[in-house]
């Protein structure tokens, strides 16, 4: 079935390109984006994402490796986080430029 009529993708092609990252290297994260990029493609539209989501998710390659899991909840907390910037970064909360 074609998944991306922009790119002409097949769920075969996802499918392919998955089983394939997964082989060569068992502990990557398997991103739309890496297979696009393993297929010789880029994204257009992306009206195909829903889909080709759905069937990135049917693959059992997918999987997250286990010691990967829950990296987010492990790291720093995410309240606050301004990425390392300083309060009153932005032009318009160190007052008025007349």
């Amino acid at each position: 079935m074609i998944v991306c009529h922009c790119q002409n993708i097949s769920d075969r092609d996802i499918n392919a390109a998955i089983d394939w990252m997964r082989k060569s290297d068992a502990q990557t994260i398997i991103t739309p984006g890496k297979i696009y990029h393993a297929l010789g493609k880029a994204a257009d539209c992306g009206g195909c994402m829903p889909l080709f989501l759905q069937i990135m998710r049917g693959n059992d390659n997918l999987e997250v490796p286990m010691h990967l899991r829950g990296l987010r909840r492990r790291g720093s907390s995410q309240e606050g986080a301004h990425e390392g910037r300083r309060d009153g970064h932005r032009v318009s909360q160190q007052g008025s430029a007349v």
